[in-house]
């Protein structure tokens, strides 16, 4: 565990790294100028957002997700299995399952151990859903599948889904002619998602094999996404555009995920701790200022 004062843990899960915190050994709030401090990559210690511990009475663990940009997010997957593996190889358990309260719901876990250490996770993340009052998406009740709305003066095609946390997913013959840096944060912010949203331009490869580009709320481009990863395979599915396992490809490497008939998500992969630190007294002096 955790035992000194101000120490963090640096991991990433395909590219998409984290610092996972527990906040009862932080001498310094995480307000969200505290958060957007540590996480920049120039005067702190760098990240696409923060993991931190959390009482819960509905799990076996509590996990809140910050943004690098201090707001919080419901889920994430990669975020998960990264705090997944902190809970283990950190001794804060043993077991090889055990459920997670994010906002977003509750995720279960099982871990396949190999010599006493983690091989792989599966992560049961919950159930996928198109209905506009769930994701949310203003306007009449409704599926957000194939609906076209306006971005920058030009009409694009949209299905929304939510697994969690909300998302915008793109279908496209052509991810290279995608104007990522435009259009991803004109959807993150487009008036139809009030909490603004995730986005995801996809190329179906086959009927196993779907490649993405990922816009993250709060975040910006990112290298891989487990929640992004399960948003379109269920899109996928619901569009009959593969089967129900589904490898979704993306810049930092690839993940598993099956969709049920229910829609039901299962997300399979690993995650892997870089280094641990501890934030220095120039630092915390710094942070303890904005704190205030």
């Amino acid at each position: 565990m955790l035992t000194e004062a101000n120490t963090f843990v640096k991991s990433h899960a395909l590219g998409n790294d984290y610092i996972v915190v527990d906040p009862g050994r932080l001498t310094a709030p995480l307000t969200p100028a505290v958060i957007r401090r540590i996480c920049d990559r120039h005067t702190g210690v760098g990240s696409d957002g923060i993991l931190a511990l959390a009482p819960t009475t509905r799990a076996d663990f509590g996990l809140r997700i910050f943004y690098p940009d201090g707001s919080e997010a419901e889920k994430s997957g990669n975020g998960l299995r990264i705090f997944v593996r902190f809970l283990y190889d950190h001794g804060y358990t043993r077991r090889s399952r055990f459920t997670i309260d994010t906002l977003g719901g509750l995720v279960d876990v099982t871990l396949e151990l190999n010599g006493g250490k983690i091989r792989q996770m599966t992560l049961d993340v919950g159930k996928a859903t198109f209905m506009s009052q769930e994701i949310p998406v203003a306007g009449s009740p409704r599926e957000v599948v194939d609906e076209t709305i306006e971005v920058q003066g030009k009409p694009l095609r949209i299905t929304a889904v939510s697994v969690g946390n909300p998302h915008c997913v793109v279908f496209v013959d052509d991810l290279a002619s995608v104007p990522l840096h435009a259009l991803g944060p004109a959807l993150e912010n487009h008036p139809l998602f009030p909490q603004r949203t995730n986005v995801q331009f996809v190329r179906v490869e086959s009927r196993s094999v779907a490649r993405i580009l990922i816009w993250e709320r709060g975040a910006g481009e990112t290298m891989a996404s487990g929640t992004s990863s399960c948003a379109v395979a269920a899109a996928c599915v619901r569009k009959g555009l593969t089967d129900r396992d589904v490898t979704v490809a993306m810049a930092g490497g690839d993940l598993r995920i099956h969709v049920s008939e229910d829609f039901s998500l299962r997300l399979a992969g690993d995650a892997q701790e870089v280094y641990q630190g501890r934030l220095s007294e120039g630092m915390l002096g710094d942070l303890r200022a904005l704190s205030r």
